[in-house]
């Protein structure tokens, strides 16, 4: 058996960027936080170009030049400022306003300037700006003034016209088209209720591309008319989400995922016109999941990074010319090995020494919940079960507009190591399965979804590899919530519980949240104004006489998402009610524990705090 130091070490690389002269840039967290390195051939030897403590949250080359912007905030505040590295190891800062958020907007094609959207002159909504590669901070124009939640999805082919995309809510967004030279904002996308446009990016010829449920209840991949707003269907996403695409403005190659129940499906295709495409085998990559696509220079390669639940994400290189040839060949086992043949494993992140067989894979399950529905779920059982069943930590996911998907995670299998099983439910209210599930559980409907959970528990009690009275439940952020809310709804349950940076008070969590967030969160939760006394009579803290399970609180000093002061409600109140209450706050994080020796120190005090209540 492996120690958790061990497991929490295992590495990850991703969020890979190819350059112009052939150099792979990647993200990868061997310092314990991750750090930009590049490579310059397959499993060679990686060379760090960032040494911060901080860990840096994106990297891009330019188009042009042997360079790159990268990204970083403070103590996970999420005021992301970008830096420019040059590959002689020089670093740039180009944003130097600490007090705001910076969005990365792509480069212009020629690499001479860059956009972004940020809240400089207002806290609670976007402008967008144009910089110059050597300009630093004040040096950038506004090119638009927003009044919402503006975001740029990249130049056009001229480096006339910028993308924006507007989110009133993650299930409701606007495209529009901004002239550079005039100061004009086209609006393509007008529409009655609630409509998602994602990954909208330019293509060839100045034409649009991006996912949408426009008129359906799953995402599909369409073409979108600059000049006009009429919208094509390129592939119907069916019973399942189109969740992403990418495209490569030059070549006329196209990528997009699809989930299949969690699991990621890709298509690689070229664009014979603005909306015929013909797709082209892709290799098989290591794990379930995959993303992350980088374009190289002509469109010769596609990096991309992937994992799975066995295995730890690295960064992969797809070779295009050898893709196209291997559709040729007419016998199909040689039509599968070349295409095979055709990927590279860049990286080789460390598994720590442990041994990758030693992994053990989820099962997908359904169970059925109170109103017939079935949730489905990832259920994991250790090697080994002792009599009586083995404990469960039920593991909730954030959002709510998120899913539990089959990807690598060290402390998950830390756990199956150490003889718990895992369920991790995508209860109703997740996304991936349609928009009409992911509404289920909006506003006044929002304790159905913790009903879900109750059910799951019900589901696992009738396992005989299941101990019923050594069942955790255990989330972080909106799944914080969950777990808060199941040990306060249904208390008899829990053998304990651990909370991650959730929310105990739905009106203090508003009132206090980042003021660019309020609304986008009130679309979801409800709203200050019409639903205070709902969102009061469900915030687990007013709840909290029920509690009876031991409860572990972790949360960071600086999150802007859900305040500290949620942490410290929840574990005051709790204690109150004599119930044993462990409570972690670091100082250096923001929504989430990002620093391995926090990690390392928090996740010990959990296992622990698990040893003696479970």
């Amino acid at each position: 058996m492996y120690d958790l130091e061990r497991y929490l070490t295992i590495r990850s690389a991703y969020g890979a960027s190819l350059g112009p002269e052939g150099t792979v840039a990647f993200l990868l967290d061997t310092t314990g936080v991750s750090q930009v390195w590049t490579l310059q051939e397959p499993r060679g030897w990686p060379t760090q170009r960032t040494f911060y403590d901080e860990p840096v949250s994106f990297c891009r080359f330019s188009p042009t030049r042997p360079e790159l912007v990268f990204g970083m905030d403070e103590g996970g505040n999420e005021r992301m400022q970008l830096f420019r590295l040059d590959m002689d190891g020089r670093i740039t800062p180009l944003t130097d306003h600490p007090e705001a958020k910076h969005r990365w907007g792509g480069f212009s094609s020629d690499g001479d300037r860059f956009a972004f959207a940020s809240n400089r002159r207002d806290e609670s909504v976007f402008d967008v700006y144009v910089q110059g590669r050597d300009e630093i901070g004040a040096a950038a124009e506004r090119v638009f003034e927003g009044d919402g939640w503006f975001s740029v999805g990249g130049w056009d082919p001229e480096d006339r016209r910028l993308i924006l995309t507007e989110s009133h809510s993650n299930f409701d967004q606007d495209v529009y088209v901004l002239d550079l030279e005039t100061g004009e904002r086209t609006h393509l996308t007008p529409h009655d209720g609630r409509v998602r446009y994602n990954s909208v990016q330019w293509g060839p010829d100045g034409d649009i591309y991006m996912v949408t449920d426009e008129g359906a209840n799953t995402l599909s991949l369409a073409h979108l008319d600059p000049e006009t707003g009429d919208q094509t269907t390129i592939r119907d996403g069916d019973e399942w989400n189109i969740d992403g695409v990418a495209v490569d403005e030059d070549s006329g190659l196209l990528v997009y995922s699809t989930n299949v129940d969690g699991y990621t499906e890709l298509t690689l295709g070229q664009l014979e016109s603005a909306t015929n495409l013909s797709t082209f085998p892709v290799p098989a990559l290591p794990g379930a999941i995959a993303g992350g696509v980088s374009f190289g220079p002509d469109g010769e390669r596609i990096a991309l990074s992937s994992s799975g639940r066995t295995r730890n994400t690295n960064v992969s290189v797809l070779d295009v010319p050898a893709l196209r040839e291997a559709d040729t060949l007419d016998r199909p086992s040689h039509r599968e090995r070349a295409v095979e043949e055709a990927r590279d494993q860049y990286t080789e992140a460390s598994t720590a020494g442990i041994p990758q067989e030693s992994f053990i894979a989820p099962e997908l399950v359904r169970y059925r919940t109170f109103d017939g529905r079935e949730i489905p779920a990832f259920f994991s059982l250790p090697d080994s079960i002792p009599e009586g069943g083995a404990p469960v930590i039920v593991d909730i996911h954030g959002g709510p507009e998120s899913q539990r998907r089959p990807s690598f995670s060290g402390l998950r299998q830390y756990f199956l190591s150490r003889g718990y099983g895992l369920l991790e439910p995508n209860v109703r209210g997740s996304t991936g399965y349609g928009t009409d599930y992911t509404e289920l559980d909006d506003v006044e409907k929002r304790m159905d979804s913790v009903k879900d959970i109750d059910y799951a528990v019900e589901w696992l009690t009738e396992r005989e590899s299941v101990d019923p009275d050594r069942i955790v439940a255990k989330g972080g952020s909106y799944g914080g919530f969950m777990v808060l809310a199941a040990l306060t709804e249904y208390p008899d349950r829990w053998a304990a519980g651990i909370d991650s940076v959730g929310i105990a008070n739905f009106v203090t969590f508003l009132e206090n949240t980042g003021s660019w967030r309020r609304e986008l969160r009130e679309a979801e939760y409800g709203s200050l104004e019409d639903d205070r006394d709902f969102l009061e009579s469900i915030s687990p803290i007013n709840n909290i006489d029920r509690i009876e399970a031991p409860l572990f609180v972790l949360h960071g000093e600086n999150d802007p998402r859900v305040p500290v002061e949620e942490a410290e409600q929840i574990a005051a109140e709790a204690q109150d009610q004599g119930v044993p209450v462990e409570t972690l706050i670091f100082d250096d994080e923001g929504h989430g524990i990002s620093k391995l020796d926090n990690q390392i120190e928090a996740y010990t005090q959990i296992v622990d705090f698990l040893d003696e209540y479970v």
